[in-house]
């Protein structure tokens, strides 16, 4: 492959002749408007980050039936819900450097298939030990596709208006949550939880498939040194619409560095990387201990019938679909930052009565909480967004796979932290903490760059 990508640069008078190429390629990339070419890729990609979202919040609305049938204690409850973010931080880090090897196409889609023979393995478990390993098996899965997935898409978006364009396949993982919630909350009470894992499984097949399918990333192509290759695509981009919008041919960096880990924390990268790390733990500490915990809570604390507790966390979920339907028309005009930074105010001062005044009325609760976790959950969203365009090609989907590292260590920590301060002083230090994390986390983003309407190869060198 060196070889070839050597001769490939070579053609027309050497390795400046292929920079000249990488930068009339990315111009041409810029230049074309969103089209109808651009709509099948996000939607084969966003079924794929749809399937995710499914998988990643089953267990949660299976856990009220589960817990109950097998006698667990709110501990292996929380060890449970953990298991899942361990085996999906070790997905991000395997995945997101396979990303970068291989491409992002068939990483995301060999992550799709572990997913789908995991939702499997967990619908034949029978006991806590079985289902513990089999989801955290999953987790590598339900890890490694959505930072690939989030790579690719920002990859094939141009500059001017990326971030409506992003979150609208980004819109497919809260509908993956809301559509985890609206089937658990029908079928678990009369088919039984496993019928929200069996449910994953054809679909999950068709999506690895379909996403092996997909024309890979040009960008990444031009990184590689395949031109030919990447020019193909970018002719297929062209051909689907007779509009443009010419933009300059700017020089853009060719030289062959590999992607390396260490370099997340070069000079150039280091503040980026350690702000959106501190984003990513927080923002996710916080929500996912929400979406994870309160089916369960309103069941078991609240007493609540088990109906009215999962309709009312499927009522959580759909607020962040509401909420985020908002984001996508305005983010691109208020820019990152300023989004992240106002929605983890607001989200942690939501919470901060439940904290500071008791959580003893469930109804309060519920609101409390729903408003909360739809403003603050958008934030999860951007920050998909986000990552990738802080990091250049060559890094970017490991640079967004260490981010949603933190994700994974904050979302694992979270259901067991929130079971032991239970179980040592109740409910309303819990919402105090999450209240707290909220707050640091909206300190982290007032320190994010803004990249609002920038090229990505302007924003990263």
């Amino acid at each position: 492959m060196p070889a070839q990508r050597l001769r490939e640069a070579d053609v027309g008078g050497g390795a400046s002749a292929g920079a000249s190429k990488a930068a009339e390629l990315i111009a041409r990339i810029e230049s074309v408007p969103f089209s109808r070419w651009h709509v099948w890729p996000r939607v084969i990609m966003g079924s794929a980050t749809f399937f995710d979202a499914f998988t990643a919040l089953a267990l949660a609305f299976a856990m009220p039936v589960l817990a109950r049938e097998w006698q667990l204690t709110q501990t292996q409850v929380g060890f449970l819900l953990t298991a899942s973010y361990l085996g999906q931080f070790a997905g991000a880090l395997i995945f997101g450097w396979f990303g970068e090897r291989i491409g992002r196409t068939k990483a995301a889609a060999y992550a799709t298939a572990i997913m789908a023979a995991g939702s499997l393995a967990c619908a034949l478990t029978g006991n806590f030990p079985q289902m513990f390993l089999c989801r955290l098996i999953q987790g590598v899965g339900v890890g490694g596709e959505m930072p690939v997935a989030a790579t690719y898409i920002n990859e094939l978006s141009r500059a001017k208006g990326r971030g409506r364009f992003f979150l609208l396949y980004e819109l497919i993982f809260p509908l993956g949550f809301l559509a985890a919630g609206i089937l658990g909350s029908r079928l678990v009470p009369v088919y039984g939880w496993q019928s929200l894992f069996v449910l994953g499984v054809v679909p999950g097949v068709i999506i690895t498939f379909l996403v092996l399918r997909l024309p890979e990333s040009p960008r990444w192509l031009i990184r590689q040194g395949r031109l030919a290759e990447a020019e193909e695509i970018v002719r297929r981009i062209e051909a689907s619409t007779d509009k443009r919008n010419p933009v300059p041919v700017e020089p853009v960096t060719t030289q062959n560095q590999k992607s390396r880990w260490g370099e997340l924390f070069s000079p150039i990268y280091r503040h980026r990387t350690l702000i959106v790390w501190a984003i990513w733990a927080t923002a996710y500490g916080v929500t996912n201990g929400l979406n994870n915990w309160m089916p369960t809570l309103y069941n078991t604390v609240y007493r609540l019938p088990l109906q009215t507790s999962l309709n009312a966390a499927l009522t959580t979920n759909a607020m962040q679909v509401l909420v985020l339907l908002v984001c996508i028309f305005v983010i691109d005009n208020v820019g990152r930052r300023a989004w992240m930074t106002a929605c983890l105010i607001i989200g942690g001062l939501l919470l901060l009565p439940l904290g500071l005044f008791g959580a003893d009325d469930v109804t309060r609760v519920m609101i409390l909480v729903t408003l909360s976790y739809g403003i603050m959950s958008t934030v999860n969203t951007v920050l998909y967004l986000y990552t990738p365009e802080i990091y250049p090609t060559r890094m970017r989907a490991i640079g967004t796979a260490a981010g949603t590292c933190w994700l994974r260590l904050a979302s694992a920590a979270g259901p067991t932290v929130v079971a032991l301060t239970m179980n040592a002083a109740g409910i309303q230090p819990v919402f105090l903490m999450f209240a707290a994390i909220a707050m640091l986390g909206a300190l982290a983003a007032t320190q994010a760059i803004e990249t609002r309407n920038r090229r990505l190869e302007d924003i990263a060198p």
